[in-house]
């Protein structure tokens, strides 16, 4: 590995006499100053961890240096708390193998307090914030009604949205828009569907006709129909454009309980109107 030593750079003027920050007469590793620590910070959720990061001492106070009554006035900045020093904050992105080490702000550094993430981030929503989302589940809808016939198409819909929420991720706005991506049915019988649609109700006129989300039933009985909808999800950050969300979000709807009935069909030859208590009459 080589070294290569640099020249203490000097501290600007400024209306307090400081300014800018200290390296002393330090090595230079690899682009970065000696003594530097690597630093992880804790994750945050919606925040993608692009970058790694470092810090070292704004001041080398255990040099005899000509700067050192400015390094001392510098380290002076950071007394809200006891052992607290001045630091200079570095990182790189690792998204790009060549990239340099990125010089950013000076900044206090206490003993036990776990220091703020410096420069900006950047903002990723994973799939377990949009899961997280309070997504309304769409209502379930059936034609004829509460109850239909064996053996006879019955309509099954629902009423999906398209929805909007607001997090706060790390100080920044985040909006995100979540639409629906897929149907997924189940019938009560043990069949089930997926479609892209969510269907819709028809005219009383078209009852029993076919629909994309109608099923028959064979039998008569009681039955649950269920409904999962599979929704996709975009953000913006403070306004910006949208960004896809990798990921769905799997939402269950209320089921909606159906009765199945069975018809029946009889021919009587009586006319009730002269016979009344005839059979089909009464």
């Amino acid at each position: 590995m080589s070294i290569l030593f640099a020249l203490a750079a000097p501290i600007a003027a400024a209306a307090d006499g400081i300014d800018g920050y200290f390296d002393g007469q330090t090595a230079i590793l690899n682009g970065t100053t000696g003594g530097q620590v690597e630093f992880k910070f804790p994750k945050v959720e919606g925040v993608a961890e692009v970058f790694v990061y470092s810090y070292a001492p704004a001041c080398a106070n255990d040099v005899d240096t000509i700067d050192a009554t400015a390094c001392a006035a510098l380290n002076s900045r950071c007394t809200s708390e006891p052992g607290g020093i001045m630091v200079v904050w570095e990182r790189r992105d690792t998204r790009n193998p060549d990239a340099p080490w990125q010089r950013l702000e000076q900044a206090c550094l206490y003993p036990g307090k776990p220091p703020e993430r410096p420069g900006d981030v950047v903002i990723a929503v994973t799939e377990k914030q949009l899961r997280e989302l309070p997504i309304k589940a769409p209502e379930l809808g059936s034609q004829p009604g509460r109850h239909t016939l064996k053996g006879a198409e019955t309509n099954i819909y629902a009423d999906p949205a398209d929805q909007t929420f607001s997090i706060d991720i790390l100080g920044k706005r985040v909006d995100i828009k979540v639409k629906p991506l897929e149907y997924r049915w189940t019938y009560g019988d043990g069949s089930t569907l997926v479609t892209g649609v969510p269907g819709g109700p028809i005219p009383e006129a078209r009852w029993g006709e076919k629909t994309v989300t109608s099923h028959i039933f064979t039998q008569t009985a009681d039955v649950s129909i269920g409904l999962t909808t599979v929704f996709t999800g975009t953000f913006s950050v403070d306004g910006g454009p949208y960004q896809p969300i990798a990921g769905t979000a799997q939402v269950p709807s209320a089921p909606k309980a159906l009765s199945i009935w069975r018809s029946e069909v009889k021919l009587y030859a009586d006319n009730c109107i002269t016979n009344p208590t005839g059979p089909g009459c009464s």
